[in-house]
């Protein structure tokens, strides 16, 4: 019951992951709200109704989260376009950095102070090893994800000694519905490893418990993150020939 007697908000909530953490979280204890369009299913969780993407639906739900109390935020919901950056359309990529980037800065905006006043909580943002490695045809889904996690460096930063912690979990690739058919293709040509969403909700589980600051899912991913940081020139080049070959799927 490492959650006993805790308020915490899920953004993405009634997803495939997100249904996984939802139910762990309410096993061990905590008292769960579910911040998205659809009610979450086969849970005794509080649906908050609301469309990340929409500016109105945001401050909506951003004034509610605000007037109450919450111990932990986890911003979980997230979107992907895969393809050339010239593909996708304004309003896919406009959505894009809504839902992945902005709605969390927001929503952490909200319970900040209630937190701040406190002396405790924790916001948790759920990043993509992406966010480190930015993979071409991913660019909006990759930018999104590294703003998310420059963000949640910068929050930490600017929380240290206050009681509020900011965790940011990074996985790879998960086996959800999530991918479109043409990431399917890209995940085979590739190989690129795909982690069965039991595992990594229970890993993101974790990590909150432990109030964990950055967490990275999967071997070799966690590796080149380290990798790319120090030396970029080489991860593009051991990318270049995978690179080549997805083009090809827009060919």
């Amino acid at each position: 019951m490492r959650f006993k007697g805790q308020r915490i908000a899920v953004t993405g909530g009634a997803g495939e992951i997100g249904g996984r953490i939802v139910e762990q979280l309410l096993r061990e204890g905590a008292t769960v709200a579910v911040l998205d369009r659809q009610p979450p299913q086969g849970v005794q969780a509080r649906h908050i109704a609301c469309d990340l993407a929409d500016p109105e639906g945001l401050e909506a739900v951003a004034a509610t989260l605000a007037t109450e109390r919450w111990d932990v935020l986890i911003n979980l919901a997230g979107v992907q376009y895969f393809g050339p950056i010239e593909g996708e359309t304004p309003d896919s990529l406009r959505r894009t950095l809504a839902i992945n980037l902005l709605a969390p800065m927001r929503l952490a905006q909200a319970v900040t102070p209630g937190m701040r006043a406190r002396g405790v909580g924790q916001i948790v943002n759920i990043g993509s090893i992406f966010g480190s490695i930015n993979f071409a045809h991913f660019a909006s889904y990759s930018s999104s994800k590294a703003g998310l996690r420059a963000f949640s460096q910068a929050l930490r930063r600017e929380l240290a000694g206050t009681g509020v912690d900011v965790t940011y979990v990074a996985p790879r690739a998960v086996r959800t519905a999530f991918n479109s058919a043409k990431v399917l293709e890209f995940a085979a040509l590739t190989k690129m490893a795909m982690d069965p969403p039991d595992q990594v909700a229970a890993r993101i589980v974790d990590a909150v418990a432990a109030r964990r600051r950055d967490v990275y899912l999967g071997f070799p991913e966690a590796l080149f993150v380290r990798l790319n940081a120090l030396f970029p020139a080489v991860v593009d080049s051991a990318l270049a020939a995978a690179d080549r070959r997805v083009a090809q799927l827009f060919a």
